[in-house]
């Protein structure tokens, strides 16, 4: 059977991003920094996760590049902790791509030195599918799910969970007050996902936030030994 117009359409948006995508990652190899790509829906507490995490990880350099469909609120909340912030507004666009991306990558580039940095963290546009489908040049994907958005969103929204290589789920200091099953939630997303990293935690309270530290020094070591050793070979 032929492709319909727009399935078509969207193959090649998903090539030419990827395209894209490859090209981003290769600037991140290059200066020797790990990228992760922070998604959730709106609400689910990845900007208050960004400002607990700058707190927390001193020893690395961290920058963000932070999308929003409006505003640069979340950036300025971030810029307060001296760290480089670019911001990017989508507008109508309901993600960030590996074009956005780049836009963001060249401002980092012109107005910093990106081999200083171990870590830049792309915040997403708050929405649980389009972000997960458009990768924009990152080693890894985070995705955040709040206890306040129930129990059934890892089989309802299968794509974002599936793509993660770790999930955060978050807002637990209100699990008592919600009638919510954090173990039911790990069960359905280990459904979708078998082998994604999984940890609750809080950034009010600081609950869980160790182990999700120690996962990021994990990544940036892999990548720092990942370069290296190809370094080595070539």
């Amino acid at each position: 059977m032929h492709q319909t117009f727009d399935a078509a359409l969207e193959i090649n948006l998903l090539h030419a991003n990827q395209r894209g995508a490859d090209h981003n990652r290769a600037h991140f190899d290059q200066w020797g920094i790990t990228c992760i790509n922070l998604m959730s829906s709106p609400g689910a507490g990845k900007t208050q996760l960004l400002e607990r995490t700058l707190q927390g990880l001193h020893d690395l350099k961290i920058a963000v590049i932070e999308g929003d469909m409006t505003t640069e609120l979340d950036a300025e909340r971030l810029r307060a902790y001296g760290v480089p912030v670019i911001a990017i507004n989508t507008g109508r666009a309901c993600h960030l791509d590996s074009k956005m991306v780049a836009g963001g990558i060249h401002q980092l580039q012109h107005g910093y030195t990106p081999t200083e940095l171990d870590l830049v963290v792309v915040e997403n546009v708050g929405n649980l599918v389009c972000p997960a489908e458009f990768e924009v040049g990152e080693h890894a994907k985070v995705a955040l799910l709040s206890v306040t958005e129930g129990e059934d969103k890892p089989l309802k929204y299968p794509v974002m969970f599936r793509e993660a290589d770790c999930l955060l789920i978050t807002k637990t200091d209100l699990a008592p007050y919600l009638d919510i099953d954090l173990e039911r939630i790990e069960a359905n997303v280990r459904q979708i996902n078998p082998d994604v990293a999984i940890f609750q935690v809080s950034a009010k309270t600081g609950d869980g936030l160790a182990d999700w530290f120690e996962w990021i020094h994990k990544a940036v070591n892999s990548q720092t030994n990942r370069l290296t050793a190809h370094s080595m070979a070539t």
